[in-house]
């Protein structure tokens, strides 16, 4: 029975991990990253796959930094590492050390978007699909020979939550058809061409800030590149609203870019983007505020959001 050390952090690892506990390779190790504050109140909280794992009675290990602290890996003599989001960088003398080196899986289709977050970039880009790979792991950041990929269609109504669940799902399925011919020698590794390599660098706040400016599409997908975490934002009167979801419109309007134009029976609001086309928004958070849908919103009080007003400024 080969023996595999698991290494991952968030819910996107947790399906990958229950895969491999359900067959028949053995779990000897999952290796995770150490719990951390949470939440306004800051409660330690372990990360998804630490619980995953211990429902499973497997051994958790969480080094604050895996580049210095990897002999008691090694020390469970696996066959093969598996890593699937883990959030660090491994060192060569673990790579070096399972037989059949380490592998990860990784959310996207390769070269494309290495990086920590492929699925956000992907779903902004407005790319129609996206997919899977599972590779060889360097020290350089996704940059191994690619042992499977597969590709899945990005809907226009797919945000990062949906393609994550779907991702996931898939990337647990491709691995357990993907080890089998590994361990059996049946893959040629395909190199990653370089020269093709996009990134996908860790969300920043302020790729999270609407420019009306820009056409209708790119900020719709913006908005759903970005839901249901870490969630788009705009201004308005002076406030930070988050804008948690939105929906094209064909409709063209003579208004400013941010400009509220329409209020369509207090389901929604419409504003005008840079290319004249309206979009409208369904679910907001205005500052202080929980999440809701603009129809909660304007029922609350009849100056909410008012048309001619503007956003962004």
């Amino acid at each position: 029975m080969k023996r595999i050390v698991f290494m991952g952090t968030p819910d996107f690892s947790v399906p990958i991990l229950h895969k491999l506990v359900e067959s028949e390779y053995e779990v000897v190790l999952v290796v995770t990253q150490p719990d951390r504050p949470k939440g306004r109140k800051k409660v330690i909280t372990p990360p998804p796959v630490k619980v995953a794992a211990e429902s499973h009675g497997i051994p958790v290990y969480q080094p604050e930094k895996i580049r210095n602290n990897f002999q008691e890996i090694l020390d469970y003599n696996p066959d093969i590492i598996v890593t699937a989001a883990y959030g660090q960088i491994l060192p060569k003398d673990l790579l070096d050390g399972p037989k059949y080196g380490c592998i990860n899986v990784h959310a996207s289709l390769l070269p494309e978007l290495r990086g920590g977050a492929p699925i956000h970039y992907a779903i902004i880009q407005g790319k129609e699909e996206t997919g899977i790979t599972i590779m060889y792991m360097a020290e350089k950041l996704d940059a191994g020979d690619i042992l499977t990929q597969k590709s899945i269609p990005i809907e226009i109504d797919d945000h990062v939550g949906s393609m994550h669940d779907k991702l996931s799902q898939i990337g647990s399925e491709l691995l357990m058809e993907t080890l089998p011919r590994l361990f059996a020698g049946e893959i040629t590794p395909i190199k990653q061409d370089d020269s093709k390599a996009t990134f996908a660098a860790n969300i920043k706040r302020e790729q999270e800030l609407i420019d009306w400016n820009r056409p209708s599409k790119q900020i719709y997908n913006q908005i759903r590149g970005l839901h249901p975490w870490p969630v788009a934002f705009t201004t308005y009167q002076g406030n930070n609203m988050k804008v948690w979801w939105a929906e094209l419109t064909n409709k063209q309007f003579d208004g400013k870019p941010g400009e509220v134009v329409e209020k369509e029976q207090d389901e929604a609001v419409i504003v005008v983007c840079g290319d004249k086309l309206g979009l409208r928004l369904t679910e907001i958070q205005p500052a202080g505020k929980k999440r809701m849908t603009v129809r909660e919103y304007l029922q609350g009080s009849s100056d909410r959001i008012q048309v001619g007003t503007i956003m962004g400024e």
